[in-house]
């Protein structure tokens, strides 16, 4: 049993922290804070907001991207980068309506 236990903890860290950990589902909005981590081949983004949420966005083919007030490529996302981001909440599911890189 102990073994058991032992290894469905080992499982449930290892997946927590691989699919980047726990995120929060907000209401519609928008939200500024920091670019968390930059998942480019799943063209996702985490984002840890200035209230202490951690956002977890999928960019849609619908998601507009901008830096100093001009369109940008994915690309430009780095981690440690200042955002301000417009969701709309689709379920359980965060669809990122833009993303403002500040810096």
């Amino acid at each position: 049993m102990r073994v058991a236990l032992g290894i469905f903890s080992i499982v449930t860290l290892f997946l927590t922290t691989a699919c980047g950990g726990s995120t929060d589902v907000v209401k519609s909005g928008t939200y500024t804070g920091t670019v968390d981590e930059v998942e480019a081949e799943k063209s996702e983004i985490y984002v840890k907001t200035d209230e202490g949420q951690k956002l977890e966005l999928y960019f849609t083919d619908k998601t507009e991207l901008t830096k100093n007030g001009e369109a940008a490529e994915f690309s430009a996302l780095e981690e440690g980068q200042k955002v301000e981001v417009e969701v709309k909440k689709v379920g359980k599911r965060l669809d990122p309506l833009t993303v403002d890189i500040k810096e």
